[in-house]
């Protein structure tokens, strides 16, 4: 199948999938169910996370196909992540779960017909074309159950290079999980028999024990806007760019920190800097709380 990608800074190309794929583990892995937690259970989770990397060309694979790299190693971390080789479900009550089918993810072989020196210097968010290089995976099935976990895209480009895109379902992992998930599956890719962080399901500890019971009333709350009405009312008002922070800025940031506070990450420091943007940006009332 070919597709004609948009205009990106004028460069127009043409991408040429072969049908789509399911890669399954590549041992037998139990079949069973597993809960999701109770933080997971939640409406604004039941989407799909985009992620797609760019890789230039490495002499030291000159003859090696990295399609073919690429598609072995889900095989092999799936023994090990097999719930993600599985189908998500909707138990009692609409409460998730995850059937370890083994069924395995949907992997797809693309062609684009550009090399990655044409997409720029500086190759960074808002990418318009990365829905051509993604693949829009139905995630829902007649019963209306969320299926599909995870799906993989490696594009070849012209020129040697490939472009690796992934989608995963959030219900299953948030950013750090799905970090050491493509971590460990580079490592299978380069010939390790196990992953150095193992995965472990230990979501129970998330659930609640007593069901939360509200015992008086917070009038306070009485008035305010639901979050979703603040999303609709505000999204034409939004503007998506990017921030590249080196390590200057930070160090930068990093002086401005009282030294009693001790010692945080950079991502810490990252996240406090932006929400102190952004709570100024709101210009909000004095009296007010800002969340």
């Amino acid at each position: 199948m070919a597709i004609m990608a948009p205009s990106f800074s004028s460069l127009v190309f043409t991408v040429r999938r072969c049908e789509p794929e399911l890669v399954a583990p590549a041992k037998p892995t139990p079949h069973e169910f597993k809960q999701l937690s109770d933080l997971d259970n939640r409406d604004s989770l039941r989407f799909q996370i985009p992620i797609i990397q760019f890789y230039k060309y490495n002499p030291s694979m000159q003859g090696r196909d990295p399609v073919k790299l690429i598609r072995e190693a889900p095989s092999q971390i799936l023994v090990f992540y097999y719930p993600f080789a599985g189908r998500l479900r909707e138990g009692p009550g609409a409460k998730l779960m995850v059937e370890c089918t083994g069924e395995g993810v949907m992997f797809i072989e693309a062609d684009a017909d550009v090399s990655l020196d044409q997409f720029g210097h500086a190759i960074h968010p808002p990418f318009l074309c990365m829905d051509e290089l993604l693949y829009d995976v139905p995630i829902i099935d007649h019963l209306g159950n969320i299926c599909l976990i995870c799906s993989l895209v490696v594009t070849r480009l012209r020129f040697s290079g490939f472009i690796f895109a992934l989608r995963l379902n959030h219900l299953m992992s948030d950013a750090p999980s799905i970090v050491q998930f493509m971590n460990a599956m580079g490592e299978m890719a380069r010939g390790v028999c196990a992953p150095s962080i193992p995965p472990v399901w230990q979501r129970e500890l998330l659930n609640a024990r007593n069901l939360p019971q509200v015992t008086c009333t917070y009038h306070e709350f009485d008035e305010l806007v639901k979050p979703q009405s603040l999303i609709i009312n505000f999204l034409h008002e939004l503007a998506c760019c990017s921030f590249f922070c080196g390590s200057t800025l930070v160090f930068a940031i990093r002086k401005n920190i009282p030294h009693h506070l001790g010692k945080y990450s950079t991502f810490e420091v990252l996240t406090a800097s932006l929400w102190r943007c952004r709570s100024i940006a709101l210009s909000p009332d004095p009296e007010d709380q800002v969340l």
